[in-house]
């Protein structure tokens, strides 16, 4: 099928909800794919950072295949091996207690704030339901999780969201005690907002948010979506931060490819959502599962510092490049944010990239957004900067 077949295709017969770029992919290996009518190109977005480690990776196919011919599916009214494994391992590496297992990052955040609504019910009865975002934070596209976005200009076209959240500036206390009050329950944010342009939190300004959630019982919750399972360096990012949420998400990279979420809790949290509380059908699949151990297997500690170290070498590639188009980078580990100077767009350079042959992303105001596999080869790092540098120095 040639690309203007399989566009017909699509505009045909499938919902027009994303404004997708003139590609269609047909395959890939390590971090390089092909099209569907055999052009080549380097990954630096890996599916918005779901391929975590990369395409064709020979141990996540075996576990796939494994398991595939022993469980596909069987719900979660019965126990399976694979689930209880994985949740076992992200529970041994980050010190939190239990796990939930969703399918997508929005679906997990929802059920983090509804966990955070019932600690609170429990423990104080109705009227502090509220929670606090930040400005500029993502947090998901369901009608509560759009309300949970410090955005405005999410909050259209489908009205009535969800009551209950205030958003505070980040990086500021002051205004974070601005809309503190007896009805909050909980502060969520995420450690380096991603769709809104790459921006971590200061360190200092994470302590202070946690010792204020601990003084006022409020729940800390931390959106690992995008950040988590390795991509800023550390097997989630809090570790980084030296807190320990009282729960989290994550999402996107979890299942190196196949549709995968969930939450972490703490000790305080675990027995908070009891059964019929919250439930997903597909929640915990075995294959899902399968694919989730052999991620955690090839992300090593180890694997994890390398991830730092190719974040910290294409930052100072990048910074380096001497182009008129960047006045700098940010970020951690292998999510990148290069920032653009005045009179540059960052959807026009995204898609000059891609036709020289460089996936990437956008995000924030004007932020090109990098999410290589977190396995990229210094050697594919190389040709995608090398690609940077022919389309951003010009």
């Amino acid at each position: 099928m040639t690309f203007q077949e399989l566009k017909a295709l699509d505009e045909q017969y499938v919902m027009q909800t994303y404004g997708r770029f003139q590609v269609g992919i047909a395959s890939g290996k390590g971090a390089t794919l092909t099209g569907v009518d055999g052009d080549t190109y380097i990954d630096f977005a890996s599916g918005i950072g779901v391929n975590s480690v990369g395409y064709g990776n020979p141990k996540w196919i075996a576990a796939i295949t494994e398991q595939a011919q022993k469980l596909g599916h069987i719900s979660n009214l019965y126990y399976s091996e694979p689930y209880v494994r994985l949740a076992e391992r992200l529970c041994t590496r980050t010190g939190m207690a239990c796990a939930f297992f969703a399918n997508g990052g929005g679906e997990a955040n929802e059920g983090l704030i509804k966990l955070a609504r019932k600690y609170s019910y429990d423990k104080y009865g109705r009227g502090r339901s509220t929670i606090i975002t930040l400005l500029n934070s993502f947090h998901g596209r369901t009608i509560t999780t759009l309300q949970a976005t410090g955005q405005e200009v999410f909050h259209q076209y489908f009205f009535p969201f969800t009551e209950g959240f205030r958003y505070a500036e980040a990086n500021s206390i002051p205004a974070l005690q601005e809309q503190a009050g007896d009805d909050v329950c909980a502060v969520m944010m995420e450690l380096v907002q991603g769709e809104g342009g790459v921006m971590p939190l200061d360190y200092d300004y994470v302590q202070q948010v946690k010792a204020l959630c601990e003084a006022n019982d409020w729940l800390l919750l931390i959106d690992e979506v995008q950040t988590g399972v390795g991509r800023t360096g550390s097997m989630f990012c809090f570790q980084q931060y030296d807190i320990q949420p009282d729960a989290m998400t994550f999402a996107k990279g979890i299942a190196g490819g196949l549709p995968m979420a969930g939450i972490l809790a703490s000790e305080k949290c675990r027995k908070v959502l009891t059964p019929g509380t919250h439930a997903t059908t597909f929640g915990g699949n075995p294959i899902a599962a399968a694919a989730g151990l052999a991620v955690q297997d090839i992300l090593s500690d180890e694997e994890l510092e390398h991830v730092k170290e190719k974040g910290a070498y294409l930052r100072a590639q990048i910074e380096n490049l001497g182009s008129p188009a960047v006045s700098g980078t940010r970020g951690m580990g292998l999510m990148v944010g290069i920032c653009l100077n005045e009179g540059y767009v960052n959807s026009e350079l995204a898609g000059e990239l891609i036709a020289n042959g460089l996936l990437v992303l956008t995000a924030g105001q004007n932020v090109i957004r990098l999410l290589p596999p977190l396995t990229i080869s210094y050697e594919e790092l190389n040709q995608g900067i090398a690609i940077l540098r022919k389309v951003l120095c010009k």
